[in-house]
């Protein structure tokens, strides 16, 4: 019998990458992916797969609870990547990222406890726990979210966390550092930088480029995802890292010496309003419990990423507006 998974979110970055990692990897899982189509969706992410017998698509806003509570019938798993997650929009525009993050939270872990789901694996975000200036945070360090975007983050986490204790609802939550890769949206860093740099337009890094990010290539956290599904205990929260730290004009560097020859350079510009500075998160907990390793180092998650970006620039052509592109996005009304 095959096991129905609901993927939220599934046309975003890292929802549409775990779709082709589940269906690829498990063989006995039939999965359905509801997304509302906001920004940051986008259907060609999911285009290898819409041929599968094992994969169907529902259009869907988690903040309609009716919509929800219908789409987890008869459902076993749900892995909840829906979100609005760029930093910098949340500051512009708060309120859709309490409807998606906060709100659509809620609906979820109240259908998925009406629907008597097997287990729901929540994706959370390292940004919940804010800055830290030496060591990194544990599952057990309090949350210090300091944008819009990481506190409505926080508040679903913290809904997870109730509505597991108060009414057994078997929700694993994972917290990861920032993911790269391919179908990432070009509002973000590391795609952002590629695009940039390909067309010979400088790099503008904030405040200099010196905060520290850990990265991890999106295969890597889409393996943690799949054996916290097999493997996680039900009420648990694990860290999600891989270990590269790095500062923003690391990174920066890193990617134009991977690119070669161009006319990019890295220049400096504004910060952006609560710019944490740094974090960091241990992840001995998942390694110990699920068993799961990082397969690819920083060097080698980029350059598969900058050899995607290369390749499908229809992809990202029409998304790489003059607005996403800007140097202060944070300043620009969406």
């Amino acid at each position: 019998m095959l096991d129905k998974l609901v993927v939220t979110g599934g046309l975003g970055f890292i929802g549409s990458n775990f779709i082709h990692h589940i269906i690829q990897s498990r063989k006995d899982v039939i999965v359905t992916n509801v997304d509302g189509q906001f920004m940051g969706s986008n259907p060609a992410n999911v285009r290898e797969v819409r041929g599968s017998i094992r994969y169907r698509f529902v259009k869907g806003d988690l903040a309609d609870r009716s919509f929800v509570r219908r789409v987890l019938r008869k459902t076993d798993f749900v892995v909840n990547f829906a979100a609005q997650t760029h930093v910098d929009r949340s500051i512009a525009q708060p309120a859709p990222f309490f409807e998606s993050n906060a709100r659509g939270a809620f609906n979820l872990f109240e259908s998925a406890r009406e629907n008597k789901i097997t287990k729901l694996v929540h994706i959370s975000t390292d940004e919940v726990y804010g800055s830290i200036s030496s060591g990194s945070f544990s599952e057990e360090s309090p949350l210090h979210p300091s944008s819009p975007y990481s506190a409505t983050k926080a508040a679903a986490d913290l809904m997870a966390q109730a509505w597991s204790m108060t009414y057994h609802l078997p929700i694993v939550t994972l917290r990861c550092t920032n993911n790269y890769g391919p179908r990432q949206h070009p509002e973000k860093f590391i795609p952002k930088m590629i695009i940039k740099a390909l067309h010979g337009m400088d790099i503008p890094l904030y405040g200099g480029g010196r905060q520290i990010r850990d990265w991890i290539y999106v295969m890597d956290f889409c393996n943690a995802i799949q054996m916290a599904l097999e493997r996680a205990v039900a009420g648990e929260v694990c860290n999600i890292s891989a270990g590269n730290e790095l500062t923003n004009r690391d990174v920066a560097e890193r990617l134009l010496k991977q690119l070669g020859e161009t006319k990019a350079k890295i220049i400096e510009v504004e910060d952006r309003p609560g710019h944490d500075f740094r974090y960091s998160l241990d992840s001995k907990k998942a390694q110990v419990t699920l068993g799961w390793r990082p397969d690819h180092s920083f060097e080698e998650g980029l350059a598969l990423t900058i050899d995607w970006y290369r390749k499908n620039e229809p992809w990202w052509r029409s998304m790489a507006t003059k607005k996403v592109l800007s140097e202060t996005p944070w300043k620009e009304r969406w």
